[in-house]
């Protein structure tokens, strides 16, 4: 086929390298583009060309039209792949690209300026013959017009902004004397999310199951579908864990799904690939909705590529090249089954808050586990772009094969300095309904609560403080005095370390030297203990059993990946042995992830009270204030609008004579 030579890839993380793999796979050179956030980004060193574009703000970078059209215009690039996200789905860059003479790797602008709008959208194809859910959506409806239809639609309602996707605005209303409330606030929260407030009406389908069909078009007149994908496990309408094929449909229903979602395509005259997404009752799978089409690139397309054997990148640049597709449905066979989960930079066990910091050390499970990754030990998390760093992806003969596959392959993922949500995920992979396919789109909702961060083993605190106190010998000058062996005369002393994992602390008591030596925690069983270091992996034999360990020491925190996933530890100072003593009830307020400062609250040596809001910091739209646990005179560390790290100081309090803090 007739290709390109070079390709500028307008996105970053891990799917700008997943593209990257494609094109240097084919020979084809390729174009990074990246904002100053991103200078050392794994994608930037993975490409053949790099362009800065812009400061770390997306608007000013990896959203900057004409940025991105100069970077392609500069480099000699004949066409851009825009990933996900950012510009995929802009149409205005899509002409501006064609202005420019250089080639969209995705469909024509007309067709990405239907499919965004919902309301356009609903109608054009249901007069394809495609199933729409039943609802009133059309330009220009006003809060009465919406609320007169509600009965003859018939409760539950779901409210949706016509423009932008990902669940803004969406509200779900059971009672009619709740929906001029939850109008208002969807128009509210679409207007300022994507600068229109239009709204429609659906009925909200009892007990739905996302599932998305995958199709193929070129410029030949063939339009394709490779079957379907579920992504019903979702938080907050995020995507989580994505499969394929479904576990809910039986050939005939997946027949007539992947019928309506190529009659999609024909209905906008789409090119490349795409995904037209539906709503299916658990309850009744024969009867699916169209809901809407995806005009790109979707995040989890791996599950489709392991199922069906192709690569969906290449597919894009074979179409946009004007070569047709040179595969025919009755070509497409699914084989086996896989299973995608995302990683996030985000603490379930602390309300999903997001978190980042630098990447320390990453441990990934071997072939043929699939990990597509934006990640490189020295990578930044920060709050300027998606949290999501990775998906990790199995696949299997059949379902359960995949699911332990998947399961198998987190516990040996781990990403040393930024906490992730890999526990999270396999505690979902554990649950009953997850395993058996009882899926709805409200189940992780519902499941989340019930997760436990998982406490630190004996033998992960043992580690932490074995890596410790060898780098304390390590340091040490030689000589009796200076190192830690504990030499008295009698029996040598132990070097006890005092750590936390979370809430849980313990001691750990060392004696002895690095070749032979003792260690127990708190009263526990003294064990024999052996201890090394090698290229920054710890061996620890502690009474008869041997581990390996990616360590890091970053932040304060041990951080170590074993077999029982990863582990942050950190030293911890002993109590006040009076609780009188001076600063014994002092505090330090810490950002709880990485963001802005948005409100400082209190001026800088105030006096405070116990609970009063200090400081508040956001990070992807989520807001988080930190109060006082003591009262006190405050010492404000930041000022609005400062970038703050997780974990950084924000303010510290000096407590009031004999006060604690409060729990």
């Amino acid at each position: 086929m007739n290709t390109f030579d070079t390709v500028l890839v307008a996105n970053r993380g891990e799917i700008a390298v997943r593209v990257i793999a494609t094109l240097r796979r084919l020979g084809i050179r390729s174009v990074a583009v990246y904002s100053s956030a991103d200078e050392n980004a794994r994608h930037v060193a993975e490409a053949d060309d790099a362009v800065w574009i812009g400061p770390a703000a997306a608007r000013q970078s990896y959203l900057n039209i004409d940025a991105v059209v100069a970077a392609a215009l500069d480099t000699g690039a004949q066409a851009v792949h825009p990933g996900y996200g950012f510009l995929s789905e802009n149409a205005e860059f899509a002409a501006a690209l064609a202005e420019a003479g250089v080639v969209f790797v995705g469909p024509p602008a007309s067709a990405i300026a239907t499919m965004g709008d919902k309301i356009a959208a609903k109608a054009r194809v249901s007069q394809f013959g495609v199933p729409v859910v039943p609802g009133i959506a059309r330009p220009g409806l006003t809060d009465g017009d919406l609320i007169a239809a509600a009965g003859d639609i018939g409760y539950p309602v779901l409210v949706k902004p016509s423009a932008g996707g990902g669940g803004k605005g969406m509200r779900l209303v059971s009672d009619p004397a709740d929906l001029p409330a939850a109008l208002a606030g969807a128009r509210r929260e679409a207007a300022a999310a994507f600068g229109d407030d239009t709204l429609f009406l659906e009925r909200f389908v009892l007990r739905p199951r996302h599932i998305e069909v995958q199709v193929l078009a070129d410029d030949h007149g063939d339009v394709i579908h490779l079957g379907e994908r579920e992504c019903s496990l979702q938080r907050r309408h995020q995507k989580v864990i994505e499969e394929a094929p479904s576990p809910l449909l039986d050939p005939a229903t997946r027949e007539r799904i992947g019928a309506a979602a190529c009659a999609t395509a024909r209905s906008v005259d789409y090119r490349g690939a795409g995904t037209v997404e539906f709503i299916v009752s658990a309850d009744a799978p024969d009867d699916f909705f169209f809901m809407e089409m995806n005009t790109r690139l979707q995040v989890e397309h791996p599950v489709t590529e392991l199922v069906t054997g192709l690569d969906l990148v290449e597919c894009q640049l074979r179409v946009a090249a004007g070569a047709p597709l040179g595969i025919a449905q009755s070509d497409v066979t699914l084989r086996g089954h896989a299973i995608e989960a995302r990683v996030y930079a985000e603490d379930p066990a602390n309300g999903f808050l997001p978190t980042g910091g630098a990447v320390l050390g990453l441990t990934e499970p071997a072939a043929p586990i699939r990990v597509d990754s934006g990640l490189a030990v020295g990578t930044v998390v920060g709050s300027d772009y998606d949290p999501m760093l990775a998906k990790v992806i199995a696949g299997g003969g059949d379902r359960s094969e995949a699911l332990a596959a998947l399961d198998a392959a987190l516990g040996r993922f781990g990403v040393l300095g930024v906490v992730t949500n890999v526990d999270f995920l396999r505690f979902l992979l554990a649950d009953a309904d997850v395993a058996a396919g009882r899926l709805d789109t409200a189940l992780l909702d519902r499941r989340a609560g019930d997760f436990r961060a998982r406490a630190a083993a004996d033998d992960e605190f043992v580690a932490a403080a074995s890596y410790l106190w060898l780098r304390r010998w390590d340091a040490a000058d030689p000589g009796l005095w200076a190192q830690p062996s504990g030499w008295r005369i009698g029996a040598p002393a132990p070097t006890t370390v005092r750590l936390a994992a979370g809430e849980d602390i313990r001691h750990v008591a060392i004696t002895g030297d690095p070749v032979a030596a003792t260690a127990r925690v708190e009263d526990g069983e003294s064990r024999p203990l052996r201890a090394e270091l090698r290229e920054g992996e710890l061996i620890v034999r502690w009474g008869e059993r041997r581990r390996r360990y990616r360590v890091a020491l970053g932040g304060g925190r041990v951080w170590l990946a074993g077999e029982h996933g990863v582990a942050a530890l950190s030293e911890a100072p002993e109590d006040p042995v009076r609780p009188d003593d001076e600063h014994a009830g002092d505090a330090e307020l810490l950002s709880p992830m990485p963001g802005s400062v948005v409100a400082v609250n209190v001026a800088h040596g105030a006096t405070v009270d116990a609970g009063t809001i200090v400081v508040a910091v956001e990070a992807m739209k989520m807001e988080h204030s930190l109060a006082a646990p003591v009262g006190g005179v405050v010492d404000v560390l930041v000022a609005v609008g400062d970038q703050v790290k997780v974990g950084q100081p924000l303010a510290r309090i000096t407590a009031n004579a004999g006060e604690q803090p409060h729990a």
